[in-house]
């Protein structure tokens, strides 16, 4: 299993009944981003993964 995995399957257990918006995802994502400036060209492409999931014209 990958640390990724991992990760993901953590914040399941943790935080999966709660509902965010995304505005709020947005600026958790901007906060880390801020703390973490090596990992901000991750974060622009999950972002921009996220933003452009419903665009017919990205696929």
């Amino acid at each position: 299993m990958h640390l990724t995995d991992q990760a993901i399957e953590e914040l399941q257990e943790r935080r999966g009944k709660e509902t965010v918006s995304m505005a709020w995802l947005a600026d958790r994502l901007q906060y880390f981003a801020d703390l973490n400036p090596e990992f901000e060209i991750p974060i622009d492409r999950l972002s921009t993964w996220l933003a452009r999931l419903d665009d017919p014209d990205d696929e």
